[in-house]
């Protein structure tokens, strides 16, 4: 019961590293798209063109911003990959310490997870204000009647929801047989509180991003969409800062027991 199942620990590393790079290459261009044509081919008609002089100065730098992006990417799903990151960071590092020695592991560990944890927040804060701004910008638009309105109708209102539900399944899928790979590798993974909370974390974001898809009418899914985004990247911000405390403490643990034994 207590013997480590080595491959059955490999393939949860295997099923995880599939989850992230799944959810990471939902965000390349023209994936996942909420329009069907890049903004850059997108034109408004004379009259409405005319009628955008009409208003101010920030919707139209809104407009102009629009005009020179590329597809709009969903970002609840991609920022998934942030969440689950430290489930693949975890158990890559269950999976080293199978071929190097634990003192040596102990002193990696501590070090790598505050490197991890220090890229992981930095990634998340540039992507909540990113979803952040492009939160206000949607809003701003639909809340801008009548031309700001049509403006975000035609590039923001017809996010491809079917798609991303097809991707949230496998991904839920690919999870669940993460979970039971974990289970089958060692029963006392079980009594790892942090782990089960990091993966009952992790499901729970999966299940936040479909069900913020969901619950409203197909043109304001992009907005949704985003507010998911924000979820995730503040979920992940405190995970980061939980990892950040755990390396200092386990590095100051580390130059301590050094001491100790040189002394």
């Amino acid at each position: 019961m207590n013997r480590l199942r080595t491959p059955f620990l490999l393939c949860a590393i295997v099923l995880i590293c599939i989850v992230v790079l799944i959810e990471t290459s939902m965000a390349l261009p023209g994936v996942l798209r909420s329009n069907p044509v890049p903004i850059t081919a997108f034109q408004l008609p004379p009259q409405l063109s005319a009628a955008t002089t009409g208003l101010n100065r920030d919707q139209q730098n809104m407009v102009a911003q629009l005009s020179s992006q590329g597809y709009p990417p969903g970002l609840g799903l991609p920022d998934l990959a942030l969440l689950d990151s430290i489930m693949l960071f975890t158990v890559t590092l269950m999976g080293v310490a199978l071929f190097i020695p634990a003192r040596l592991h102990g002193r990696v560990q501590g070090i790598a997870t505050l490197i991890f944890s220090l890229l992981l927040m930095g990634f998340a804060l540039r992507q909540i204000f990113i979803a952040l701004s492009l939160l206000m910008l949607m809003i701003s638009l639909l809340l801008s009647i009548p031309f700001g309105t049509l403006i975000y109708l035609i590039v923001y209102g017809s996010f491809n929801r079917a798609g991303a539900y097809v991707v949230l399944s496998v991904i839920m899928l690919l999870k669940f047989g993460f979970s039971g790979s974990l289970f089958f590798a060692q029963q006392r993974f079980l009594e790892s509180k942090g782990l089960l909370l990091l993966l009952l974390t992790s499901l729970l974001g999966t299940v936040l991003v479909s069900f913020l898809l969901g619950i409203v009418p197909a043109f304001l899914v992009s907005i949704t969409d985003a507010i998911a985004a924000l979820c995730i990247g503040i979920i992940t911000i405190i995970w980061g800062i939980t990892l950040l405390i755990g390396s200092i403490t386990s590095i100051i643990k580390t130059v301590r027991l050094n001491r100790a034994l040189t002394a």
